[in-house]
């Protein structure tokens, strides 16, 4: 097994397209270059003999027959260059990754991942990051729309206390991205909480950090560092060197509103992104207040570039739609030659989807924006696992099939945790659109 891994290993220098042939071509050309050079130089020598007989013919290999000679000096030159630059970059790449990472694999997948197609996601809460999770092992060409809507929790702390955009969605899909999620996730995900008293146990006072997660804050820094929360977010995900980007959709401090209609027969005008599920109601339609807000330009350039954009997964009326209300943005999703999927929910979401099947989700959607907005939709279509899988008690979105759009099936439920998305299944259902 392990001179297996190492034979593919080694092929990983052959692939096409990684960078590294072309240099050690332009290398062997200018080795060869100086060879000429010493060839002349040797020539020289001999003639005005400078040097010994037996030591000219011993370095021109003159006791070997000519075809020989000359393979055996192109055979160890090459070798010779091949071995150093391995090394070379060997030594280069050390400081920067683990031990056990192989050079060569680590060229390729970069490779492959800078190749990849251009994917926006747009969303927010806690389905998009699973999906730009699996997303980054196949393109590093990402870039996640996110709601600025959110109102509650750190979020809305913060953005009530310091006036700047709610961070809690961009800071989620920031750790998704992040090359070493496993640490950055703990770090930006840390949440502050009970004070601690001198000897150092917890005392029963509230601080004004408490419930803050270390990412929000990070975030809320940075503005007043920088002075905007665009920048804020371009110099954390410097920092934090994300394979993709983070954006939102709009940068005005806008407020979700909903119309839900309430168990006594009456429709109430709800306000706010965090009230809306908590009004136990059936949602009719949802507003941006103020409606006729401009879009992130850069939002609206990465539609128009896209290869694929994925709508979802998050809740439908307060993560996805959204960012779908911005006119500028739903204009752009019209006009842009990118193929446009949304992916539904797995499960019913409480207070938001009751009893809704697929076909409701399209039907929702479809009332909020504009046509040609959806091309395809992507439902799950394993419903065997136990609802009680995980520790919860999921209800399966039911894969009734929408009118008019088209919708393919996959298995996209992480059997651990029914109520989510597989990261790698729903990443593979979504590049296998661009097949």
């Amino acid at each position: 097994m392990r001179r297996r891994y190492i034979f593919i290993s080694s092929t990983r220098w052959l692939i096409p397209g990684i960078g590294i042939k072309r240099w050690l071509l332009v290398l062997g050309v200018g080795t060869a270059v100086i060879g000429m050079g010493l060839g002349v130089l040797l020539a020289t020598a001999k003639e005005h003999e400078w040097l010994p007989t037996a030591v000219y013919e011993t370095l021109t290999l003159q006791f070997l027959p000519l075809p020989l000679r000359v393979l055996v000096a192109f055979v160890l030159g090459s070798l010779l260059i091949v071995i150093s630059v391995l090394k070379i970059g060997r030594n280069l790449v050390a400081p920067f990754s683990p031990a056990d990472i192989d050079v060569a694999e680590t060229v390729y997948h970069y490779s492959r991942r800078q190749r990849g197609p251009q994917i926006v996601a747009i969303g927010g809460g806690t389905g998009m990051p699973g999906l730009l999770r699996g997303l980054k092992e196949h393109t590093a060409n990402i870039t996640a729309i996110v709601t600025v809507a959110d109102d509650g929790g750190s979020s809305g702390r913060l953005r009530r206390e310091l006036g700047v955009l709610p961070p809690g969605d961009f800071r989620n899909n920031i750790a998704a991205l992040a090359r070493d999620e496993a640490l950055m996730t703990q770090v930006l995900q840390y949440r502050f909480g009970k004070t601690i008293d001198e000897n150092g146990a917890a005392a029963n006072g509230r601080t004004d950090l408490q419930g803050h997660a270390f990412g929000n804050l990070l975030l809320a820094a940075l503005t007043g560092i920088t002075g905007s929360f665009d920048e804020a977010l371009l110099a954390a995900q410097q920092v934090l060197a994300i394979r993709g980007r983070v954006l939102p959709s709009t940068l005005a401090n806008v407020t979700l509103t909903a119309d839900v209609f309430m168990a006594e027969g009456t429709v109430q005008r709800v306000s706010g992104e965090s009230a809306i599920p908590e009004a136990h109601g059936r949602i009719q339609r949802v507003y941006l207040e103020p409606e006729h807000v401009r879009a992130y330009p850069p939002a609206l350039q990465a539609i128009l570039q896209a290869d694929l954009i994925v709508m979802g997964p998050g809740s439908l009326y307060t993560s996805i739609l959204p960012n779908l209300l911005v006119p500028d943005l739903a204009a752009a999703l019209q006009h842009t030659r990118a193929r446009k999927v949304y992916v539904c929910n797995l499960a019913i979401q409480p207070g938001e989807t009751d009893n809704y099947s697929v076909a409701d989700h399209v039907g929702a959607l479809l009332e909020h924006i504009p046509t040609g907005c959806v091309d395809v939709v992507l439902a799950n279509n394993n419903l065997s696992i136990s609802p009680e899988t995980g520790g919860g008690h999921t209800i399966f979105v039911q894969p009734d099939p929408p009118t008019h759009i088209p919708m393919i099936l996959a298995d996209l439920v992480d059997e651990a945790r029914p109520w989510r998305h597989d990261s790698a299944k729903l990443a593979q259902a979504v590049m296998n659109l661009l097949a």
